[in-house]
């Protein structure tokens, strides 16, 4: 279910980056944090896993949109 949750979380926060400002960071720079809704409409933040768990944000642009 973590995964579930990583998965939604890393795909929102691409539609969310396309909507919003553009940011400078270049490979290897860390994540700004960011809070979006899991599956079960829970905020999740990326702070949550700081220092717990390793965090990996996939992006697919256009994925799962039909375009």
């Amino acid at each position: 279910m973590a995964a579930a949750a990583i998965l939604t979380l890393a795909m929102a926060a691409c539609a969310q980056q396309a909507a919003g400002p553009a940011t400078h960071l270049k490979a290897g720079d860390p994540a700004p944090d960011f809070t979006l809704r899991d599956q079960n409409n829970k905020p999740v933040s990326l702070a949550d896993f700081k220092g717990k768990k390793n965090v990996v944000l996939a992006f697919y642009i256009l994925a799962f949109t039909g375009g």
